[in-house]
């Protein structure tokens, strides 16, 4: 990404420099994060433009269907299984994937400015999380459920923190420069536990499956967001005129 981050603003530096005549070295950065605001708020809006479908009776179905298919499936073992992963992605878990990457972070990579990224993204994912719920205001599915919930249902926090957190872990290891079939290996692990995460909250019946989906895209939101403006600003503390 930085790479094309590169060539986009050289390119609209180029474009800016014949077209203005007192042409500020700094716009170009101005204007990308300008649009990438842009589709930020755009995508949320479409998000929130989608929750409409929510209340239809086609999605009721489809919810009811693939609930019904994931909970035939449930036994001990994976219900142990399951609500491992659900903790995973709550409070306690986050601390303890915090810590374990922050030691990893300062013995092996040398860097502790991830963990800071990592936790800024998992913040804004909890943030809007509760912004979204209250403004949505779905209720939990009427289903036996297995562990307690709170707050409201859609969309799932669960998913959309591990999206946002676990997705972004992943974009770092695509960018750590570690051997790749441990680069393949521990994206294929983050990936897992993502969809675990998701599932369980399926599994144990405290969340529709289209408020799995809907906190995976939100999640994908902030993942892809940040991920733009933490290369913008590696790129313009190397070089301003970039």
């Amino acid at each position: 990404m930085k790479q094309s981050l590169f060539t986009f603003i050289k390119t609209l530096r180029e474009f800016l420099a014949k077209k203005l005549h007192q042409y500020n070295t700094t716009l170009p950065y101005v204007i990308t994060v300008l649009v990438a605001l842009v589709l930020v708020v755009g995508g949320i809006n479409l998000f929130i433009e989608l929750t409409d479908t929510l209340k239809t009776e086609t999605l009721a179905t489809y919810d009811t269907k693939i609930t019904d298919y994931i909970i035939s499936y449930r036994s001990p073992a994976l219900t142990k299984y399951f609500i491992f992963m659900t903790d995973v992605g709550d409070f306690n878990g986050y601390l303890i994937v915090l810590g374990i990457f922050l030691l990893l972070s300062l013995l092996v990579f040398k860097r502790w400015k991830y963990v800071i990224q990592a936790t800024l993204v998992l913040g804004l994912a909890t943030v809007s999380n509760m912004m979204l719920k209250r403004f949505i205001d779905r209720a939990r599915p009427g289903i036996e459920h297995l562990v307690s919930v709170e707050t409201l249902s859609y969309p799932s926090g669960h998913a959309m923190s591990a999206m946002a957190f676990y997705g972004f872990l992943m974009f770092l290891m695509y960018k750590f420069n570690i051997q790749k079939v441990f680069k393949v290996l521990l994206m294929f692990i983050l990936a897992l536990i993502i969809l675990s995460i998701g599932i369980s909250r399926i599994y144990l019946g405290v969340h529709f499956p289209s408020d799995i989906a809907g906190g995976f895209i939100a999640g994908a939101i902030w993942v892809i967001f940040c991920v733009l403006v933490f290369d913008l600003i590696e790129l313009f503390k190397r070089d301003p005129k970039t």
